[in-house]
């Protein structure tokens, strides 16, 4: 019984901070369950490739992947391009994972983007147990993904109209992402920097590898750049770098205050 009391209070804590992410997981989990139906598959690959592979980007690339010529390196080399950025934010949460015993498999097989999110920000509210936590957060994203799939599955290979275009939707979903970010970044080809770099050498790979081998020398060429670039795009940031000057550590604008209550005692005297 308190063991079940543990997992209750735990699911309690976890659930509603999934809850915005069930709403988009479920609309792309169809929307790709719905694709995979319009190409042929029975429900049952996105069923079980949502559950085994979970990995939304990539699921949308696979498709194409399992329509064309057998190519494994290929497909490798793709895999790891695309989810090359869970290298960076896995190994962040190797700590909060110690300890975790049975759990920590799990969680670090099924953490994604916005697994991430929550379980790197979110305050574990006291009484709540940290590890069934973390399980219920990744375990309910996962769940919202996988009937997502699975329901578009079902009624991906009945719709009665024309699906062509269907699989548009991942780039389009790139597309809102990279103008979302372009319209928060400052104004100038300085805070566009980072945009600009990767339009670049992506039309670049398009023009030399053509439009069905640029995607891996781009994604390889994107990482080098950037990696390469790094200080010089950090210098680039305007914003950020005022916003340290001003607030860095508080140590400014207190030094300024302190200043001015001192002067203000001189002339006093």
């Amino acid at each position: 019984m308190a063991e079940r009391g543990i997992r209750t209070r735990a699911l309690r804590a976890a659930f509603p901070l999934t809850v915005p992410i069930a709403l988009g997981f479920l609309f792309l989990g169809c929307s790709y369950g719905m694709l995979m139906g319009a190409k042929g598959f029975s429900f049952i690959w996105p069923m079980c490739m949502s559950a085994l592979i979970f990995a939304g980007s990539m699921e949308f690339v696979t498709v194409n992947l399992l329509l064309s010529a057998f190519n494994p390196v290929t497909a490798f080399l793709l895999a790891l391009m695309v989810n090359a950025r869970h290298l960076f934010y896995g190994l962040s949460m190797l700590g909060r994972f110690k300890g975790l015993g049975w759990k920590r498999a799990y969680l670090i097989f099924g953490m994604c983007d916005e697994t991430f999110a929550i379980n790197s920000t979110a305050r574990i509210p006291d009484g709540v147990d940290r590890g069934w936590f973390y399980l219920w957060v990744t375990l309910l994203n996962q769940l919202y993904w996988v009937v997502g799939a699975t329901v578009g599955g079902l009624i991906g290979g009945n719709l009665p109209f024309d699906t062509d275009g269907l699989e548009f939707v991942l780039t389009a979903l790139f597309l809102v992402i990279f103008l979302d970010q372009w319209v928060g970044e400052s104004a100038g080809w300085r805070g566009h920097a980072s945009a600009l770099i990767g339009v670049l050498a992506s039309a670049a790979c398009l023009a030399v590898f053509g439009p069905d081998d640029f995607m891996i020398p781009s994604l390889i060429a994107l990482i080098i750049l950037f990696v390469a670039l790094r200080p010089w795009l950090d210098e680039l940031a305007p914003d950020r770098k005022s916003a340290d000057v001003r607030h860095g550590d508080g140590r400014c604008d207190d030094a300024d205050h302190a200043d001015d209550v001192s002067d203000a005692k001189e002339e006093t005297r």
